[in-house]
């Protein structure tokens, strides 16, 4: 694989903007150890990388922001781009690798998600349609499967791009997302894996809680054996 011609895209929030924009409990925690394991995956890689934050994002939207960070790192002179969130804990460098290792035969790459989006794209400039790109249905479950629809409309015209489909995997949106996670037993470092096992079972003991609470309240008014709650003299 010939050195420099491919660069990661790390097109991640920080902790504190997820913690605003995720519906999950001590999200800022979670993902402050989320960036942290991206980070130190994508440094194992030994390939160049860029992170971009809400810092360094421009753009109204999510696809005109992704769309401007991808067009940035190829103006950097790199051929290929593979971008990666920091959602997804089971991503690991060597999925990163392999990924390099593909784009030197193939010009698109794609890890779908379980949710209808995904995790990991790596993509060839010659295939960049940066309008295409930014019209594509982001945060949705339809994203894989449109843009999936819009590469075999290329390639029944032009004979290209060499498509592939990599492994899916889960990531993180909703606190229901950690479970499912933790019940498929693929690898996650102790820490993090702490931290999702700690959120996941403060959800699951509140929960109790409440529910337990519309019990004892649903006993109390429908088998009420006293005195009725108003009385008249």
């Amino acid at each position: 694989m010939k050195q420099g011609k491919t660069a990661i895209l790390v097109f991640a929030q920080s902790a504190f903007k997820e913690a605003i924009t995720k519906p999950i409990p001590n999200a800022e925690k979670l993902f402050t150890q989320l960036n942290t394991h991206t980070l130190s995956i994508v440094k194992k890689t030994a390939l160049p990388y860029f992170h971009i934050s809400e810092n360094e994002q421009y753009g109204e939207t999510f696809g005109q922001r992704l769309t401007n960070a991808i067009q940035y790192v190829y103006l950097q002179g790199y051929e290929n781009v593979i971008t990666i969130g920091n959602d997804t804990p089971h991503l690991q460098a060597s999925d990163i690798r392999n990924t390099a290792q593909l784009l030197e035969e193939n010009s698109l790459i794609l890890g779908p998600s379980k949710d209808g989006g995904f995790y990991l794209m790596g993509i060839h400039n010659s295939q960049f349609d940066p309008t295409t790109f930014e019209q594509l249905p982001w945060q949705t479950h339809e994203l894989a499967q449109q843009f999936i629809k819009n590469i075999s409309t290329t390639s029944e015209a032009n004979k290209k791009p060499k498509f592939l489909l990599l492994k899916s995997l889960s990531d993180i949106d909703v606190i229901y997302d950690i479970d499912r996670i933790l019940n498929e037993r693929l690898f996650i470092t102790y820490t993090l894996r702490e931290i999702l096992e700690t959120l996941v079972s403060k959800v699951k003991t509140n929960l109790t809680t409440i529910q337990n609470y519309i019990n004892i309240l649903f006993f109390k008014l429908h088998f009420n054996k006293g005195s009725p709650l108003v009385k008249y003299s």
